[in-house]
């Protein structure tokens, strides 16, 4: 009776943090908007927090009906989460269906559309998001996050078939999540090409500032504060004490986890300041904040596994994979407003390789084998553990890269060809807020929002 209890209380603590965690990624989704609304131009504001919303809601259902199923089903029995024998939960109990990690699997997969609609912010067709967040939450990310964080899943380091002996370690989502709706941004960016007016006729660069810092800031603080539980809550269960120790458990690992999530965005932050202060002479408070999160994306895939001292190094390649990205884009005339494909993209490809690098062999067994003694496993090269892991990072960059181009690709094709993807030029110049919304996000703005070369525009395309 007693041994009952004692596991009902774990279960019951283990429960809360869960759901705790889930509730601090939720939190990024607020971050998220605030973030892409400082971002955008003011006549833009009011469509880009739709859209925050619209990832949320849209992408709850599609995770609800199928999403969750295509993460973590073996298509064996019934699946109350949609209703159907096709799929079956089965990493979770089939008698008592775990609803809190339902929920923390849910937040991650609505992050991954906010990612992507940071990239094709200021001119795309509302209808546009809604088809391809459902698209992408529903199936795209889900199939992913199989590969990687489900027991059966061909990358999984918790597979009974170990690739290469070692399965890839991304372990709250440097790939699964930021390189997944980084690259299904590229695409989307691709295809519906610059922004008006954000190359000028000779193709240099026209600088399209964002209009508020003050929303940037905020939403990077937000980001950064659910940041806690996207990557320490990525210990499903916080009560798991490792057998040959006493004073060792999944506390100890959670502690540092969040202390490399913090050294290594905070380097990344740092060195983005005095990076871009050497290559355009001023300090800029928005690259900060990207440079910031460029760490956080990079860490998230080793933050379990690494010394903190290695998170620093982190933080301080992502910070220069995102300056080289974002100067790269300019001479490719590429335009991401919110730079996320070269942040989430870059930096979580990044991560991916850097804890092929500096896994620490302690800490792989702790992070997934419970610290159990008499385990080897492959570890980073840099620490002495061969080549094994490595080349699993670098299987998943790849796999991730060629599953996410081959899905969204042909789809935001199919939403161009379909004239259903990119406003027009016209709408674009006025601001999407006005030609969808039906006014603009700021009292009294109307007018200032509206470039001054618009109404020469207008009268110009009235004359042809």
């Amino acid at each position: 009776m007693e041994a009952s209890w004692e596991a009902s209380v774990t279960d019951s603590i283990n429960t809360i943090y869960l759901l705790f965690s889930a509730y601090l990624v939720f939190v990024m989704q607020l971050g998220f908007a605030m973030l892409c609304a400082g971002s955008v131009q003011a006549k833009n504001a009011m469509n880009i927090m739709l859209t925050n919303v619209v990832d949320a809601v849209v992408g709850s259902i599609s995770y609800y009906l199928f999403g969750f199923a295509f993460a973590f089903g073996d298509g064996s029995a019934s699946n109350p989460f949609i209703g159907t024998s096709f799929f079956a939960l089965k990493d979770i109990p089939s008698s008592t269906y775990d609803y809190s990690y339902f929920l923390y699997q849910w937040a991650f997969a609505i992050a991954v559309a906010g990612i992507t609609s940071g990239s094709i912010a200021e001119r795309t067709q509302f209808s546009a998001y809604l088809v391809f967040s459902f698209f992408l939450t529903g199936f795209v990310y889900p199939i992913v996050a199989h590969w990687v964080w489900s027991s059966s899943g061909w990358l999984s380091p918790s597979s009974s078939d170990l690739l290469f002996g070692s399965g890839a370690i991304d372990f709250a989502g440097s790939g699964v999540v930021h390189l997944v709706g980084g690259i299904a941004g590229l695409w989307g960016s691709l295809i519906e090409g610059p922004r008006a007016g954000r190359f000028d006729a000779f193709g240099k660069p026209v600088l399209m500032r964002g209009h508020n810092a003050t929303l940037v800031v905020l939403g990077t603080f937000l980001l950064w504060f659910g940041w806690f539980g996207f990557n320490p809550g990525s210990f499903d269960k916080i009560l798991v004490s490792y057998p040959t120790t006493s004073d060792q458990g999944n506390w100890t690992a959670i502690g540092r986890t969040a202390v490399t999530t913090t050294l290594a965005g905070s380097t990344a932050g740092l060195v983005t300041l005095f990076g871009r202060r050497l290559l355009v002479g001023h300090w800029d408070a928005l690259d900060v904040c990207n440079g910031l999160l460029g760490g956080f994306v990079a860490i998230t895939s080793g933050c379990s596994v690494v010394d903190p001292w290695a998170a620093i190094i982190c933080g301080f390649v992502s910070a220069w994979v995102l300056i080289g990205l974002n100067i790269a884009a300019l001479k490719l005339r590429f335009d991401d407003p919110l730079e996320a494909t070269q942040l989430h993209g870059g930096c979580g490809a990044w991560g991916l390789i850097f804890t092929g690098l500096f896994a620490k062999e302690e800490f792989v067994i702790q992070a997934y084998d419970s610290g159990e003694s008499g385990v080897s496993r492959p570890y980073g090269l840099f620490m002495g553990g061969g080549w094994a892991l490595l080349g699993a990072q670098v299987v998943e960059v790849l796999a991730i890269v060629g599953w996410v181009s081959a899905t969204m690709g042909p789809l935001f094709y199919a939403l161009h060809k379909l004239n259903i993807l990119r406003i027009s030029v016209e709408e674009e110049l006025a601001g999407l807020d006005i030609s969808s919304h039906g006014g603009y996000a700021y009292t009294g703005h109307a007018e200032e929002s509206r470039p001054r070369f618009y109404a020469d525009y207008v009268r110009l395309q009235d004359q042809s």
